[in-house]
């Protein structure tokens, strides 16, 4: 199943210098189950395209359908509905707030709808990105690799259908990196979800489905 497409999706911005062409004319799908992954120099329109499938930025022209439904056109308040519903996100600098426990860390993206108690999902999320004895503890007492593993689990806290990962792996060594993406790999399998992961790491192609290339802000035949 595609959860999410782009067709003919250009980006344009207004600059002091004139109009920015950021994303010119880009198709590109995921489906559940597999990660692509978005790789280009810097300025070739990643960051844009993601804001695009994040529902974060609207396209100049073309449409964004998240599971068939043309949500191009969507109020912000639908728009953020989807992202709450259908979307999980993880950042390079993991934005953990510092006060909260992990287990409180993942819960936060479902705190708003006070009808719903996520923190036995929140424990198991932790539990299986090996952090089930670090529950408590606050992202001080936590290694970047444990700190990005709470981001993941966070992620998934509302049962999203898609996982954007932002550089998931550029804070951390390469080790951790690979343990990362070892962890990436069985939960788009272990939750059926669709993974599209913006980098510059090379590690991260090995272990991707498909490869998307973008290049002046247009993808790369």
């Amino acid at each position: 199943m595609t959860v999410v497409q782009l067709t003919d999706v250009t980006k344009r911005y207004q600059s002091g210098e004139g109009t920015i062409e950021a994303l010119s004319g880009v198709d590109f799908h995921a489906d559940r189950g597999e990660m692509v992954t978005v790789i280009g120099p810097s300025g070739s329109g990643k960051s844009t395209m993601l804001n695009v499938i994040g529902l974060l930025d609207t396209p100049t022209e073309g449409t964004v359908q998240l599971k068939g439904t043309d949500v191009t056109a969507f109020t912000e308040d639908e728009l953020t509905e989807e992202r709450r519903s259908v979307i999980g996100f993880v950042f390079q600098d993991f934005h953990l707030l510092p006060m909260l426990t992990a287990t409180e860390n993942v819960e936060l993206p479902s705190m708003w709808d006070t009808g719903v108690d996520r923190r036995d999902r929140a424990v198991d999320l932790l539990r299986r990105v090996g952090l089930g004895d670090r529950l408590e503890h606050t992202p001080d007492e936590l290694s970047g690799g444990q700190r990005q593993r709470v981001a993941i689990a966070r992620a998934l806290i509302n049962e999203p259908d898609i996982v954007l990962a932002d550089e998931p792996t550029g804070n951390l060594d390469r080790d951790t990196g690979e343990t990362i993406l070892e962890e990436l790999t069985a939960l788009k399998t272990n939750e059926d979800v669709a993974i599209v992961a913006v980098t510059h790491d090379d590690q991260l192609v090995a272990y991707t489905d498909r490869v998307v290339e973008l290049v002046d802000g247009e993808v790369s035949a």
